[in-house]
């Protein structure tokens, strides 16, 4: 334990412990905690009594409504450790436990396991966030609008406006891997996705026409019919083989097993692929909007949640999907429309960013299918593309919200913004993160609602940002055309910061 301490890391650690002071400022370590770990005192009682902590509650308001949720207490069992090593005495508890604690009760077998759990690590790792740098790995001419890691972590995707993909070896100084010249663009890369082998890679743009290239074959440039076959899946044709009114595809996602494709497209419809035929094998006219977002809820495939500009989140169940364009269950609350979605993976939970500067939080199990969905519910007119958000909307709440949670402080303006559970690895999935209209990466305490860090690593809007599945690594695309990386606790290898802003973190109080 004595050699462990010596690094400076858990010297930071023993010292917090020690003093039981913790400093909710960005330092040089990067060292966090959560405004729930914070208050733990009032939330479990160890510290007040039970009238107390309520009374605190009350008039502080310090701990989430979402405190003793069963969402609350499924993060709570992912990243805190053993009972035993978080009690001080009798009905007292202490959080968090220290490094060197968790290494004393290690040695000791305290807990019977011999070994650290993956909670013990989560308990650790999610406290250093982050937030060194940032880092430049890339910058192009035209804007970035997606970030996305591998499902190992060992390669990054970046689609540009101007006809780039590139692909970039992370465990290899982030040397180019493929530089990918998309063809029949149109507008923009809107979305990319790899398979879960990483031997392919999908790209949409405002076409009907979904592009999907050997990432492994070749050499580092690659250019449609010239280094590599770029092969066009087209999700135009109908069941006669006619070709549909022309449509874009604002998302498009592999299934686990790699068989299939699910895209949103803005002719209001969701399109399932099927690469093992090649050939379009469900058509869903799902909203009465734009399909902004979708994804599959788990590695079933047989949850897809969709997400669109009619302000509506709705599941599918392809295994009792009868009639055309029923949904399993519908969720409301936002008031604007959703620009991305993402699922915890566990077919239960996902969270929506909206254009209504909201991020929320959604259990399936409270969807209906005849909830009041087209009441006007506004008094207002924009247009989120170049229209700033009215400040009276901001405190305006749907009357039949359904979500569990809402976050709030990013800003979703000008473009598809995207939000993301942090890893299940590292994490326990404790925090969500949001890239954001203006300029920043913002990440949230999922419980609490608290805003833990604001990343300020570019001079314009952030469309995506992608957190490494393993490694406390988040790297973010933005429309200044810079693809930047924060980590902790820091590359001293390649330190090429960006000069114009440094990332920090903010007081959560």
């Amino acid at each position: 334990i004595l050699t462990i301490v010596n690094d400076i890391s858990l010297l930071f650690e023993v010292k917090t412990f020690m003093t039981g002071q913790y400093d909710t400022e960005f330092d040089e370590m990067g060292y966090t905690m959560s405004k729930l770990e914070i208050d733990s005192e009032l939330c479990d009682g160890s510290m007040k009594s039970g009238n107390e902590a309520s009374g605190s509650r009350k008039q502080k308001g310090k701990c989430n409504y979402l405190d003793g949720d069963e969402f609350a207490q499924l993060t709570k069992i992912r990243t805190e450790p053993n009972e035993r090593l978080c009690k001080i005495g009798p009905g007292k508890r202490d959080l968090p436990v220290s490094m060197v604690k968790l290494l004393a009760g290690r040695e000791c077998n305290f807990t019977g396991r011999g070994k650290f759990s993956s909670a013990d690590c989560c308990h650790v790792l999610s406290r250093y966030l982050p937030v060194s740098g940032p880092y430049r790995i890339d910058k192009m001419d035209s804007r970035a609008y997606v970030s996305q890691f591998s499902s190992d972590g060992s390669l990054f995707v970046a689609g540009f406006q101007g006809s780039h993909i590139r692909i970039y070896d992370v465990e290899n100084g982030w040397k180019v891997h493929k530089d990918i010249h998309a063809r029949s663009l149109r507008w923009t890369i809107t979305d990319t996705s790899l398979s879960p082998d990483q031997q392919y890679l999908v790209y949409a743009s405002m076409s009907p026409i979904v592009h999907i290239v050997n990432i492994r074959s070749g050499g580092k440039q690659s250019r449609a019919n010239v280094t590599d076959i770029h092969e066009g899946l087209d999700f135009s044709a109908n069941d006669d083989g006619e070709e549909e009114d022309s449509f874009g595809i604002f998302s498009v996602k592999f299934s686990t097993d790699g068989r299939e494709l699910v895209a949103g497209s803005s002719d209001d419809s969701i399109y399932i692929y099927d690469l093992e035929r090649k050939k379009l094998s469900l058509k869903i006219e799902a909203h009465t909007s734009d399909v902004n977002t979708v994804c599959f809820a788990d590695e079933s495939g047989h949850l897809i949640y969709s997400g669109s500009d009619d302000n509506l989140c709705k599941v599918w169940d392809r295994r009792c999907f009868k009639a055309e364009g029923k949904a399993a269950g519908i969720l409301v609350g936002h008031l604007e429309g959703i620009t991305f979605l993402d699922s915890r993976g566990d077919g239960r939970y996902f969270i929506s960013n909206g254009k209504d500067q909201t991020i929320k939080l959604w259990d399936i199990r409270k969807m209906s299918s005849n909830v009041n969905c087209h009441g006007k519910f506004k008094n207002y007119e924009w247009d989120y593309r170049w229209m700033e958000y009215p400040a009276l909307a901001r405190k305006s709440r749907h009357p039949y919200d359904q979500s569990l949670s809402t976050y709030k402080g990013h800003s979703v303006l000008r473009t598809l913004i995207r939000c993301y559970f942090s890893p299940v690895h590292s994490t326990g999935q404790k925090y969500i993160y949001t890239a954001s209209n203006d300029s920043s990466v913002y990440i949230y305490d999922v419980v609490s609602g608290s805003q833990v860090v604001k990343l300020q690593n570019h001079t314009t809007t952030v469309r995506d940002c992608n957190w490494h599945p393993y490694y406390p690594m988040l790297v973010s695309s933005s429309w200044d055309g810079v693809i930047a990386r924060s980590e902790f606790p820091g590359n001293a290898v390649n330190p090429t910061p960006l000069p114009q802003k440094r990332s920090r973190l903010l007081p959560v109080y």
